[in-house]
């Protein structure tokens, strides 16, 4: 061992003069080459500040885009606009004041933003407002009205004008809500271009940048100086560094998605390169300073840290042994201190732990053991049950018999095999359902009358089991319990309103007594919180539906992931659910 440590030491103080003599050769290389490229490091850092100057403008034009974008969305929304624009589509002649009312809704566009005029069209391209009988197409190209289309009521920014130079526009598709979201019109703003000239808004960085912002058809928004001329070229070109009336800046572009526009800073070059014989001598004193201060402290350092890691490595092989001895020599360093320390820490750690471990393991062992013990053998009950079937069929009890036959049935599916997937088929699912209701209509008899409606094709849509029986179980004791005479339970599957084509929407109804606006506010808040108010005690049903609707399917949308509750006095109560096919 002492033989081996020996070598360590001298490998050591090997590996020390290696790695002295590798700094060394890199700090006067370093050294050599510094002069010849801090021109190119200044680049790099002025253009890493431009990039930082241009993210900030393209997420101040963003911020103005997001803005327009938002108001328009919601102008588009609105009820009576929807309303107008489907009455146009189903060819109703809208009347001077009904067109005129628009005007409040253009006035809060522009109020809110640097929107100078907003235009509604109607599908034929008709001017809605304001009154004026101009066409769409006459203003802008075919092509931007089909690129509105295809967007689906996204904004699509056109750019400038090509008829007012001074102004920018935008279009988006108006959709019917109402409709199928099929299109209703057009609505068109038109946008200062001063607007976007936000320059002096950004960081005042000591150097004068120009920027630059242009259209997707290389038409200038906001330009300065001569770059006005040469916009074109500059767009299209990967060059980092340009040229401009004979003087060279750095260009730093950005695309912005959203538009289609072009973002350009220009840097000048020559405000990079000040300073550089400063910087260079700099670097050759702080070099030189670094190499013999490396020198020194490395050998300082060296024989503190080195003997004292030496002592704890002793330590480390006894525990690598199996000893677990703490190491009791002291350093001289603050660092290596505290290393020894949580050395020792660690030592007393795994000793308290291996016990620990000994003891918790006995304690489960046992714990095991009886809970084998205690198991039931489902098989045990079906038996049973199946002996109580067979004596009710000999003494001609048909009706208790199928009761028993269906409790079995009931358990069977609610017990189950403990390997078996927590997913069923739908049909499994709907006829355990069946078998719960037919058990049910014993305690009830003829006041309990159900309705399960759903088609033979969503018979093997996966399901998580026991999802909907809680919701009937629910009807049951709320809705029957709380009502005279008959009561109606219905269970409708079918396609949901919000994607038909994709998602199912399951219905558990009654229609017993209901509850009042405030009660139902309860219970969705509750619900919320993870236990809904029952006066019977039995509200957690719901809340245990509610969380296992959005653990099984995390990628429906949030708005849509859980139960919808719909209840009004007297007229029962409804519960539902969509689910994807």
């Amino acid at each position: 061992m002492w033989q081996k440590l020996a070598n360590w030491n001298t490998l050591r103080n090997q590996m020390l003069a290696g790695f002295i003599a590798v700094m060394i050769i890199v700090l006067v290389c370093a050294g050599a080459i510094t002069y010849n490229s801090v021109s190119t490091l200044l680049n790099t850092k002025a253009e890493t500040q431009m990039k930082q100057i241009a993210s900030q403008a393209n997420g101040r034009l963003e911020a103005i885009i997001t803005q327009i974008d938002t108001l328009t969305l919601q102008a588009v929304n609105d009820v009576y606009l929807q309303q107008l624009f489907l009455s146009s589509v189903q060819g109703k002649t809208l009347n001077f004041s009904e067109r005129q009312s628009l005007l409040k809704i253009a006035n809060h566009i522009q109020a809110y933003s640097g929107v100078s005029n907003v235009e509604l069209y109607t599908t034929d391209f008709a001017r809605m407002f304001p009154l004026d009988e101009q066409k769409l197409t006459d203003l802008i190209e075919p092509n931007w009205i089909e690129q509105a289309d295809k967007e689906k009521g996204r904004l699509v920014w056109i750019g400038n004008d090509p008829k007012n130079p001074d102004t920018v526009l935008a279009i988006r598709r108006i959709n019917l809500i109402d409709r199928w979201f099929s299109n209703g019109g057009y609505l068109m703003v038109r946008i200062n271009r001063s607007y976007f000239d936000f320059q002096s808004k950004l960081p005042d960085t000591g150097q004068r940048e120009l920027m630059l912002l242009a259209d997707s058809s290389a038409r200038p928004i906001v330009s300065e100086g001569g770059a006005l001329a040469d916009i074109s070229g500059l767009m299209h070109t990967d060059s980092q560094q340009v040229t401009l009336e004979q003087k060279r800046y750095i260009l730093v572009k950005q695309l912005s998605e959203q538009t289609g526009w072009t973002l350009m800073i220009l840097y000048p070059v020559s405000d990079v390169t000040d300073g550089i014989s400063v910087l260079r001598w700099a670097i050759i004193v702080s070099g030189a300073i670094g190499l013999v201060l490396f020198i020194i402290l490395s050998f300082l350092l060296s024989s503190m840290i080195t003997r004292p890691i030496l002592r704890l490595m002793r330590a480390m092989r006894n525990t690598r042994q199996g000893v677990l001895t703490p190491n009791l020599t002291q350093s001289y360093t603050t660092e290596l201190n505290d290393l020894n320390m949580t050395y020792n820490q660690m030592v007393d750690n795994m000793n308290r732990l291996i016990k620990l471990v000994y003891e918790k393991e006995m304690i489960q062992s046992r714990t095991e053991l009886q809970a084998l013990q205690a198991q039931i053998d489902p098989h045990f009950l079906y038996n049973t049950l199946e002996a109580l079937y067979w004596s009710l069929q000999e003494k001609e009890e048909e009706e208790l018999a199928d009761l028993v036959v269906a409790m079995s049935d009931l358990f069977r599916y609610v017990i189950g095999n403990p390997n078996k997937d927590v997913w069923v088929n739908l049909s499994e699912e709907l006829e355990h359902i069946k078998r719960y209701l037919s058990i049910m209509s014993v305690r009830f008899g003829s006041r309990l009358v159900w309705e399960i409606d759903s088609e033979d094709m969503y018979s093997y849509v996966n399901i998580p089991k026991l999802l909907i029986q809680p919701l009937v179980e629910n009807a049951i004791l709320h809705g029957l319990e709380g009502k005279i005479g008959v009561g109606l339970i219905t269970i409708r599957v079918e396609p949901s309103p919000l994607e038909p084509s994709s998602e199912l929407r399951i219905t558990v109804r009654d229609d017993g007594p209901g509850m009042n606006e405030q009660t139902l506010l309860a219970v969705q808040e509750s619900m919320e919180r993870g236990s809904a108010p029952s006066a019977k005690g039995k509200g957690m049903a719901i809340s245990n539906v509610q969380r296992r609707l959005q653990l099984y399917y995390p990628s429906l949308p949030e708005t849509y992931r859980g139960l919808t509750i719909t209840s009004c006095p007297g007229q029962g109560t409804s519960v539902s659910f969509d689910i994807p096919i």
